[in-house]
C-alpha cells in the first residue's frame, strides 16, 4: 500500500527575507513530505494591521522559492482563507512561529497544529547580503505597556525585538522568557546589542535613560510623558539632532490615522475658525497602583494629561496666554481629578483627566460654523461627527484603529529612520517640549517640583 504523503502548510509575509524566515521554512519542510507556503498580499497585510511591508509580493514569493524547501506557493488574500486552504489541499499539519502560540488552535479540529520556536535576535546574514536592515529594538522597562509594545511590534515589518533591560533582574528575566527575547542586567551590553531603545519605565527615569541611549548612538522612542521639564526636553531633542538620531515621544494618539483625519477636518475650515477645544479622558484606577501612590510623579495629570493636551497644542499651538489648574485630591495628596484651562489670543481650551473620578470622555472642537465631536475613546479615534447650525446636517467619518495603536507610532518611527520627514508633523519637537513645560508647571503648582 502506497504511503500517504504528509502535507504541511504555513503562512507569512516574508518581508525583508532573513535567516529567521529561512529557518522556519526549513523546519516546516522537515515536518512532512510536501510543503505549501501561503504568502500574503499587500492589501491583506494592511487589513490585518501589518504595517511597513517593504518588498513587493513578487519579490517575497521569489525569496521563498529560492530557499528550495517549498513545493507549492499560494497567495493569501482574505480572512478565513487558512481554513479553506487546509480543506482544499488536504493538509495534515499547519505550522507557524511560536510567537503566534494559541492563535490558531481553532484549526486543530481539521489538522495538526505545530508552533515552531522562533529564531531569536535575527538580524542577519541574508539581510546584509541584500543590503537591507532590520532595526533591533531593546526595551527598558518590563511592565504592562512594554508587553503591549511587544505585541504591536511584531506587526510592523523591519523591526526585531532584541532584548529587555530592567535594573530589577528578575523582572527582566521573567519578561524575556515570556516574549522569547534576551534579558540584560548590564546597560553597556544592552546598548551594544540594539539599534533602537524603547523606554517604558517610570516617568522620573525617562530623562536619564534617554540621555544614556543617545550617548550610545541609539535612536529612542519614549513613552509619554517623555520628560517633566521643558528644559530637559529641549536639551534631549538638541542632543538627538546634533548626533543625527531620532527621538520620538510615544503618544500613540498622535500617530493614529483617525486622529490625523480629525485634525485635517478641523483645520480645513469646515467648522470655521476654531474657538474652543475640550478634551476629557478618565478611568478608574486601582488605588494601590503606582499611578495613585507615587507621591511625586503619580496622579491623574501626569498619567493622562498628555492625551488631553495633545489636541489643544495641535489646534491652538504652544503660545497660550494663561494656564490654570484645578484639582480634586485624594487622602495622600495626589490628584484624583484635574482640569487644566488654557487661554489663547483667539480661543479657550480645557483638558480634563481623572483616575479616581469618572466622567464622560470626549473630544469637542467648536468653531464659528460648526463643531466636531468624538466620543470616548477618542484617543483611539475611529469615529467622529461634524455638526452644523442645521441640526439635520451631520457629516460622519470613520477610520480603522488596530490593536493598541502602538504599531502606528512604530511605523512612523521607522519612516523617520529611513529619512521620511512627512510624519514629523504628527508630534513636533516643539509640541513635546511645550507639553513637558505644562507638566512642569503642574508639578510646581502641586508643590512636587521646585
Amino acid at each position: 500500500m502506497e504511503k500517504k504523503i504528509t502535507k504541511v502548510i504555513t503562512y507569512g509575509t516574508f518581508d525583508l527575507f532573513h535567516e529567521g524566515h529561512y529557518r522556519l521554512l526549513q523546519r516546516a519542510k522537515a515536518l512532512g513530505d510536501y510543503l505549501i507556503v501561503g504568502v500574503t498580499t499587500e492589501t491583506y497585510d494592511k487589513a490585518r494591521g501589518k504595517l511597513c511591508v517593504v518588498d513587493s509580493l513578487l519579490t517575497r514569493i521569489e525569496n521563498v522559492k529560492k530557499t528550495g524547501f517549498v513545493d507549492e506557493i499560494v497567495v493569501e488574500e482574505i480572512q478565513g482563507q487558512k481554513f479553506n486552504d487546509i480543506k482544499k489541499y488536504d493538509i495534515d499539519i499547519f505550522t507557524v512561529g511560536s510567537d503566534w502560540t494559541g492563535s490558531f488552535d481553532y484549526l486543530k479540529d481539521y489538522c495538526e497544529v505545530v508552533y515552531l520556536e522562533r529564531t531569536k535576535n535575527i538580524s542577519s546574514t541574508m539581510l546584509r547580503e541584500q543590503k537591507q536592515h532590520i532595526q533591533r529594538i531593546g526595551i527598558i522597562g518590563a511592565g504592562r505597556i512594554a508587553g503591549r509594545f511587544m505585541k504591536e511590534a511584531r506587526l510592523v515589518s523591519g523591526v526585531s525585538m532584541q532584548g529587555v533591560y530592567n535594573p530589577h533582574t528578575e523582572s527582566a528575566e521573567k519578561f524575556a522568557d515570556k516574549w522569547e527575547i534576551d534579558a540584560y542586567s548590564d546597560m553597556e551590553n544592552f546598548f551594544a546589542a540594539v539599534d533602537v531603545v524603547y523606554i517604558a519605565s517610570p516617568h522620573e527615569t525617562h530623562y536619564g535613560y534617554i540621555k544614556a541611549a543617545l550617548g550610545h548612538g541609539k535612536h529612542v522612542i519614549c513613552e509619554k510623558p517623555m520628560v517633566l521639564q521643558k528644559a530637559q526636553a529641549e536639551e534631549l531633542f538638541g542632543d538627538a539632532k546634533e548626533r543625527g538620531l531620532v527621538l520620538l515621544e510615544g503618544i500613540k494618539t498622535a500617530y493614529c490615522p483617525g486622529f490625523t483625519k480629525l485634525l485635517g477636518i478641523a483645520c480645513s475650515g469646515m467648522i470655521g475658525s476654531i474657538r474652543n477645544v475640550e478634551a476629557c479622558f478618565t478611568k478608574l484606577e486601582d488605588p494601590k497602583a503606582r499611578e495613585l501612590t507615587d507621591p511625586i510623579y503619580g496622579g491623574s495629570f501626569t498619567e493622562l494629561g498628555s492625551y488631553c493636551i495633545l489636541p489643544i497644542l495641535k489646534l491652538f499651538g504652544k503660545d497660550y496666554e494663561r494656564l490654570q489648574f484645578d484639582t480634586i485630591r485624594g487622602e495622600n495628596g495626589l490628584d484624583l481629578f484635574t482640569k487644566v484651562s488654557l487661554r489663547y489670543p483667539a480661543g479657550i481650551a480645557t483638558a480634563t483627566c481623572g483616575l479616581g473620578v469618572k466622567s464622560e470622555g470626549r473630544l469637542l472642537i467648536a468653531g464659528t460654523k460648526g463643531y466636531i465631536v468624538a466620543e470616548a475613546p477618542w484617543w483611539k479615534t475611529t469615529y467622529f461627527e461634524v455638526h452644523y447650525e442645521d441640526p439635520e446636517r451631520v457629516d460622519k467619518y470613520s477610520e480603522g484603529f488596530l490593536g493598541d495603536g502602538l504599531r502606528y507610532e512604530i511605523s512612523d518611527f521607522l519612516s523617520m529612520l529611513r529619512g521620511g520627514s512627512d510624519n514629523v508633523f504628527k508630534l513636533t519637537r516643539g509640541e513635546s517640549a511645550a507639553l513637558a513645560g505644562i507638566m512642569e508647571e503642574f508639578l510646581k503648582a502641586e508643590g512636587r517640583l521646585f
